[in-house]
């Protein structure tokens, strides 16, 4: 597929880094020449200095034979226009825009971005995607991240295993034996720098960091089996109010599952206007790494921080000050990958890498076949992708044995008829069914293969 990334920024940088990584043709543009040269240097991509919503410069690039456009710029407006222009000009097939201004995003202004008037076809809001995220967390105490599939009726969840996780050194292949009703399959395993797709003779290990694939209902019977029984929160506070933190406090209030919930602000008047737009947060001004305005906080009887303000480190300082003051978890927001690595050994609890879920939200549109949904992990390294089954495909009519796709795939779970199937070898594969499935990276495009039916292909 060929792909015209707008922006050279973070956003685009990774989406271009994980698009090229999976053999697509990338091209991406952006007016800084430091910021070319760096994609240049670092990925197999073309990189072209230019404005991305030139129309001469979109022709230089072949904009006429690509199918999708990606804009990522720092501008709204800018992203808003590259796609108008890639339509009306170009007749590309799919364009996709990061819209960072809710504004334009209110109910009121549907129509905008309607065929006939401002031809998007996806909008993506990181800031939103991220709050998104954060209240995932905070529905499942204990997990790394909580991702929904199959209309919520299935979750993939990733843990982080201790020593206290009752079934450590135990084959996967008898958790079944001795947890009968358990709905629960391990899809994947992250241990010492490497991610694998565990087989049945596999054990886990303390410190592994896992995703196993749940039946929603099921989820804190699964939960307690790896050894976690975290309570929901109930007392969170947010550092930081810009988009996200407000976002995420405005789903918070809407959801009810928070009975104390508070924001601390640094700038006077960001707080004031968050201080009118939300109905049940309590809008604290100050720094957020003052002991005095974390005790206003009362962050001592805190079940959670969430640090989102725009410093990573203030975001991990934040986060370890109120750990050290009593309060239980830390949630917290961390754009450069470089922190990754320091989050267990500090004594961080979850670190959210916002690059995931911008991309994830990106690539999911780009995927053939009937994939309906997808999660992308591990900076690429693998997909949870959630796929139809139609008869005509390769799948159709076939166990999942009879499919050979053992060593860099797992099926998860599949939901028929509204019944969730946990899978095994000889489990068939029938039209209508919706699976769940991790896909290592080398085998994302064997999987887009197996679920197209042949109109899907031509």
């Amino acid at each position: 597929m060929k792909v015209i990334v707008c922006g050279a920024g973070q956003v685009g940088f990774n989406i271009a880094k994980h698009l090229a990584d999976q053999n697509n043709d990338v091209t991406v543009i952006d007016r800084s020449k430091s910021l070319i040269r760096k994609i240049s240097e670092s990925l197999d991509v073309q990189a072209v200095v230019g404005h991305a919503s030139d129309p001469s410069m979109l022709n230089k690039v072949g904009a006429a034979d690509a199918e999708m456009l990606v804009a990522v710029t720092q501008s709204d407006e800018v992203n808003m226009v590259a796609c108008q222009v890639a339509h009306s000009l170009f007749s590309m097939p799919t364009k996709v825009a990061r819209i960072r201004n809710q504004a334009y995003l209110k109910k009121g202004w549907r129509d905008l971005f309607s065929r006939e008037n401002m031809p998007i076809d996806v909008i993506i809001s990181p800031e939103l995607e991220v709050a998104h995220a954060l209240a995932r967390r905070l529905e499942v105490p204990g997990a790394l991240n909580m991702v929904p599939f199959i209309g919520g009726k299935v979750r993939m969840i990733g843990l982080l295993l201790d020593e206290d996780c009752p079934v450590l050194h135990t084959p996967l292949r008898q958790l079944t034996e001795l947890f009968p009703n358990l709905h629960t399959i391990v899809t994947s395993v992250f241990r010492a720098g490497r991610l694998f797709v565990p087989r049945s003779d596999d054990q886990l290990q303390a410190g592994d960091a896992i995703y196993i694939a749940v039946e929603t209902e099921t989820t804190e019977r699964a939960m307690a089996v790896f050894g976690h029984e975290e309570k929901t929160a109930h007392r969170i506070v947010i550092v930081g109010g810009g988009n996200i933190g407000y976002s995420l406090a405005s789903l918070l209030e809407k959801s009810g599952s928070t009975a104390n919930l508070k924001i601390i602000e640094m700038k006077k008047d960001r707080a004031a206007w968050l201080a009118e737009r939300l109905e049940k947060t309590i809008v604290i001004n100050g720094d957020a790494l003052n002991r005095e305005i974390l005790a206003e906080a009362n962050i001592e009887q805190t079940d959670t921080i969430v640090s989102v303000a725009d410093d990573d480190e203030v975001n991990i300082l934040s986060s370890l000050l109120a750990k050290q003051q009593g309060c239980s978890r830390a949630i917290t927001l961390m754009n450069n990958p470089i922190y990754g690595s320091l989050v267990g050994s500090i004594g961080i609890d979850v670190a959210l890498d916002p690059r995931e879920t911008t991309v994830s939200s990106i690539v999911r549109h780009i995927r053939r076949g009937r994939i309906r949904d997808l999660y992308s992990l591990f900076e690429g390294q693998a997909e949870i992708i959630e796929a139809e089954i139609l008869d005509g495909s390769e799948v159709a009519g076939k166990t999942v044995g009879d499919l050979r796709l053992h060593g860099d795939v797992k099926f998860g779970m599949v939901v028929r008829d509204g019944e969730t199937i946990v899978p095994h070898s000889d489990t068939l594969l029938k039209d209508g069914d919706r699976v769940v499935i991790l896909a290592m990276r080398n085998s994302v495009k064997k999987i887009e293969q197996l679920f197209s039916a042949r109109a899907d292909i031509f």
